[in-house]
């Protein structure tokens, strides 16, 4: 991320940790809107309906209370700090790997979007347990199920066996792969076209200015994976049944099928009113945690 040398793993998984949980519990609410309007199917209406973002976020604070905005919490928590640290010091170890098996000095545009989706591809291993209790605990119709992330897991665990926790590992992979990759590739080609910084200030609108144009494209671009990831994990294994959505491509085309293509971008302004700006947080707050951690090591 940084043009300066890179600083050790530790330090860097602690800086993408800081900024996960920064970026999560800023915009957090915007996820639990972002995951009902997606778990939500067919075309039909109805009273409980959800007819967009704001009457989302509306009959989930007059019917269930505010606080229903913040369950789940705990398991995105735990999950940012690993979560966002894998993604950052993935992509600068990557960017080490890509740049030597490449013969290349420095990043360029191309090394940057291969570097991100693998990037990617390394975190969605991570976060597919931590994703599954989330959706489980933020879809309504499950509010009565489970009383908290243990039981989640718990009950997952005794119904559906172990490896029901790394449902819809395909489909996070697709999500993450494709976010990244426009996130890492866009702050990259972004940062080239801003005016260099030449203080801590303008740093900072340069990294609010390329983490969220980089945030927006890569949620144009993993939007439609994100939607059918839901589903995907929000569906119980029950023996001898085939469950509707399983494999990530296929459950795109039957979404569009059954549902039309407008269908594939459910939940969408909440999820880019979320990363967009949340893309420009994460970049602002791990770029200054480690230059406050490379200040560290060179006042010792």
């Amino acid at each position: 991320m940084s043009q300066d040398k890179p600083l050790p793993f530790v330090y860097q998984f602690a800086a993408g940790a800081i900024a996960g949980v920064s970026e999560i519990c800023l915009m957090y609410p915007l996820d639990v809107v972002k995951t009902r309007v997606q778990l939500q199917t067919g075309k039909g209406g109805g009273a409980d309906a959800y007819t967009g973002m704001l009457d989302c976020f509306r009959k989930i604070i007059r019917n269930e209370g505010f606080s229903r905005l913040y369950r789940g919490i705990t398991a995105p928590i735990l999950m940012e700090a690993p979560k966002r640290a894998v993604k950052f010091s993935a992509n600068d170890e990557w960017g080490k790997f890509y740049r030597t098996a490449f013969g290349q000095e420095k990043m360029n545009q191309s090394l940057s979007v291969l570097t991100g989706a693998s990037a990617g591809a390394t975190e969605a291993f991570v976060v597919v347990p931590f994703e599954l209790v989330k959706i489980r605990l933020q879809d309504k119709a499950s509010a009565g199920k489970y009383s908290g992330m243990l039981d989640v897991v718990a009950k997952t665990v005794r119904n559906e066996g172990i490896l029901a926790m790394y449902n819809g590992l395909e489909s996070t992979m697709w999500r993450h792969i494709l976010w990244n990759a426009g996130y890492f590739g866009c702050i990259f080609q972004v940062r080239q076209l801003l005016p260099k910084a030449d203080n801590k200030s303008s740093q900072m609108v340069n990294d609010l200015i390329s983490g969220g144009i980089g945030g927006t494209i890569g949620t144009v671009l993993n939007t439609p994976l994100d939607v059918v990831k839901s589903r995907i994990q929000n569906s119980p294994k029950v023996a001898g049944a085939t469950r509707k959505y399983n494999w990530a491509f296929p459950a795109v085309a039957t979404v569009a099928k059954e549902e039309g293509f407008a269908a594939l971008y459910k939940g969408f302004l909440p999820k880019v009113l979320r990363l967009g700006p949340g893309g420009g947080v994460l970049l602002v707050v791990f770029t200054a945690c480690t230059d406050f951690f490379r200040k560290m090591r060179e006042e010792r």
